[in-house]
């Protein structure tokens, strides 16, 4: 990651995440801010299995039905995390400051879980997910980072665990979020965070 990349995402994790979920309230997103505590130590063995930098251009969710182009995303004007348009062909998108998936560190990949009068996002089901699913994501080069999960956790958006999210891990991580809990006049409450490890790499 170079100094700026690196830079612009710790700033967006310090700082605060932006999650657009595509209900009513679509163009008033809610700020999530960190109140969480630092990750614990991770072993270093995965490190290994590293693969250079490449965008990500798919992402394939085979347990909740996800095949999705993946767009790029970088900072709004107010420092925080851009999210996908609301359209009706949803797409997921990957903060472009963070790690490719593969790279060492996590790499994060946001999505809505609703888009408006178009309907159900594209991490609609992401809260179903389990310990244990794959998540693939295609490269720009050809090849393929996998993914298992290893935890899917719903918090409250005041209680956004942003170390947790964005903080330095010595292996390819990834993290993928979108908004959960019910919808109200205000939008959702909650973010749904799926972390996953990555446990092979293909051509």
């Amino acid at each position: 990651m170079t100094s700026l990349s690196r830079r612009a995402f710790v700033t967006a994790g310090a700082a605060s995440l932006l999650v657009s979920c595509g209900g009513p309230q679509a163009g008033r997103d809610a700020t999530a801010r960190s109140t969480g505590t630092p990750p614990p130590a991770r072993s270093s063995a995965a490190a290994g299995q590293a693969l250079g930098r490449s965008v990500p251009v798919g992402l394939r969710i085979p347990a909740i039905g996800v095949d999705t182009p993946v767009m790029q995303l970088g900072l709004a004007a107010d420092g925080t995390v851009q999210v996908p348009p609301v359209t009706a062909d949803d797409r997921a998108g990957w903060y472009r400051h963070s790690p490719t998936p593969g790279q060492v560190g996590p790499s994060v990949i946001l999505g809505h879980v609703t888009v408006g009068s178009h309907g159900d996002g594209v991490f609609h089901r992401l809260p179903e997910m389990h310990r244990g699913d794959l998540i693939e994501a295609r490269l720009e080069n050809g090849r393929t980072a996998v993914f298992s999960v290893d935890e899917v956790r719903t918090v409250a958006k005041a209680e956004f665990p942003a170390k947790e999210v964005y903080g330095d891990v010595d292996r390819p991580e990834l993290r993928l979020i979108t908004c959960g809990g019910a919808l109200t006049g205000d939008g959702y409450p909650d973010n749904v965070i799926a972390f996953a490890t990555m446990s092979a790499a293909g051509t």
